[in-house]
C-alpha cells in the first residue's frame, strides 16, 4: 500500500459515500436515485474517495479506488487520537464504514498537500 503523497494529484470525489459507491458500482440497475453521480457506463469508470473505517479499535481513513470490478485500498491513515475519538462519538461508537466528516476531510486535505 502506498503513501498519501503518491496520490496528491489524484482527483478525489469528496461527495462519494460508501453507500453511493455500492449503489453506483455494485447494485443492479446502477440507480443513483438522487443523480448526484453520473451512471457507470463501463469498467473504465471509477471513483477515488475516502472512507473512515471504525471496525478496529482506532478509526482509520482509507483512500479507495472503485470501479465495477473491484475496490482497491490505495492508502490507510490512522486518524489522530482526538480526531478518532471525535469521529467515534459522531457515529455513536458504531462499527462501520463511513464518509469522512468535515473535521476528517479538512485533515485529509492537509495531509494531501503536505510537502514531506
Amino acid at each position: 500500500m502506498g503513501s498519501l503523497r503518491e496520490y496528491r494529484d489524484l482527483e478525489i470525489d469528496w461527495s462519494m459515500t460508501p453507500w453511493d459507491a455500492v449503489t453506483l458500482y455494485l447494485e443492479w440497475g446502477n440507480n443513483s436515485w438522487h443523480a448526484q453521480h453520473q451512471p457507470v457506463r463501463s469498467k473504465a469508470d471509477y471513483s477515488n474517495y475516502f472512507v473512515v473505517y471504525t471496525w478496529d479499535k482506532a478509526p482509520r481513513a482509507i483512500l479507495v479506488r472503485r470501479n465495477s470490478e473491484e475496490a482497491r485500498e490505495l492508502v490507510e491513515l490512522d486518524l489522530p487520537e482526538q480526531m478518532g475519538r471525535n469521529f467515534l462519538e459522531s457515529v455513536g461508537h458504531l462499527k462501520g464504514v463511513y464518509p469522512p466528516n468535515a473535521e476528517v476531510r479538512t485533515w485529509l486535505e492537509t495531509q494531501l498537500r503536505a510537502k514531506n
